[in-house]
């Protein structure tokens, strides 16, 4: 186990670099004076002539070779400095990190009705295999795994909010918003809802509560989804097993049999779904925040992306790799303890 963990842990910095330089080679369809927004602020560009942006071009090497301009680029990301984002009008790290809390907010609450909801409806429907719940659970699955976020969102949008009027965009609303701007809110961890907490101020916590509530209903059901399906044929394969008609044979309870035998042991490829949840509730939360109009690293990537802030496409994609790569070892490396019968070779 040791040795399996500092392998691959020897082995990140290699996979960060390809993915570094996966990144980087899409600049290459780009021209100098687009690259040059990763140094120097594009709203300055107006004001210089020509030749001082050819003396830009030329001081930071936009011409060189590609490799020598991505060793240059990497000594930047290694020092924080991930260029100037026009969308933001800001710093790219800076911009990353102010928005970061929001999108960790928003896969914090989703992730627990996820895992709740999805174990729970994954279990009932193996328990009854055949019957009528489980073939309602399993249309509820199919639905959910086949409708399209950005469809489902506009849905729960349109239902809770144009018709009901209950939970609304957003991230807060205006009243809250001057609050929480003003010097008596203090921002402890970033994070609204803990924030209001602290501060004391329910009325706050509820009013940002009620903006995740739409957000986390439109990922959750996609979520759920797929977690049921795979709870239910784990659950259905261990409810196969010998030691489990032993059990049965024995005369054990059915609800021992199957919380203490069968849902315990279902729950390893269980669990290693639910790690890569987390990565994809991080990560996979731009169609949501564009939907609801919420601050967060996904509205702030599709905003780069529409209007081609170069810098900021850059320093988003670098984060969400880097995200991705981390967090499959951190799932490869729990799952090989969760189960001892995997060999790591």
């Amino acid at each position: 186990m040791t040795a399996y963990i500092i392998r691959r842990l020897l082995l990140l910095p290699l996979i960060l670099f390809g993915v570094t330089l996966i990144i980087f080679s899409f600049t290459e369809i780009l021209g100098p004076e687009k690259m040059l927004s990763a140094y120097v602020n594009p709203n300055m560009f107006d004001k210089l002539s020509n030749e001082d942006l050819d003396k830009l071009i030329e001081q930071y090497g936009l011409n060189d070779p590609m490799w020598t301009r991505y060793f240059k680029w990497i000594g930047g990301v290694l020092k924080g400095d991930l260029g100037w984002s026009v969308t933001a009008k800001q710093p790219v790290a800076d911009a990353i990190k102010e928005r970061i809390p929001y999108t960790i907010e928003l896969a914090m609450y989703a992730f627990i009705p996820v895992v709740i909801v999805g174990i729970w409806l994954g279990v009932v429907a193996a328990v009854n295999r055949d019957k009528f719940i489980d073939h309602f659970i399993r249309i509820f699955a199919i639905i959910g795994w086949s409708l399209p976020d950005f469809v489902f969102g506009l849905i729960v949008l349109m239902f809770f909010y144009s018709v009901l009027g209950w939970f609304p965009p957003g991230t807060l609303s205006g009243w809250a918003e001057e609050i929480v701007k003003s010097g008596e809110f203090h921002r402890f961890t970033k994070i609204l809802t803990i924030d209001a907490l602290i501060n004391g101020r329910l009325d706050i916590f509820w009013d940002a509560l009620r903006h995740l509530i739409g957000p986390i209903l439109t990922i959750s059901w996609l979520w759920w989804a797929y977690l049921l399906r795979i709870t239910r044929s784990s659950m259905l394969e261990v409810l196969g097993k010998e030691y489990v008609r032993t059990a049965r044979a024995k005369g054990v309870p059915e609800k021992e049999v199957i919380h203490k035998h069968a849902k315990k042991n279902a729950m390893i490829p269980v669990v290693t779904v639910a790690g890569a949840m987390v990565i994809g509730l991080l990560a996979g939360t731009v169609i949501v925040e564009v939907i609801f109009n919420r601050i967060g690293m996904g509205r702030f990537t599709a905003q780069a992306a529409t209007q081609l802030d170069y810098a900021a496409i850059l320093g988003s994609t670098l984060f969400y790799s880097t995200l991705l790569v981390i967090g499959n070892l951190v799932i490869d490396i729990l799952y090989a303890i969760l189960d001892p019968r995997i060999r790591l070779g």
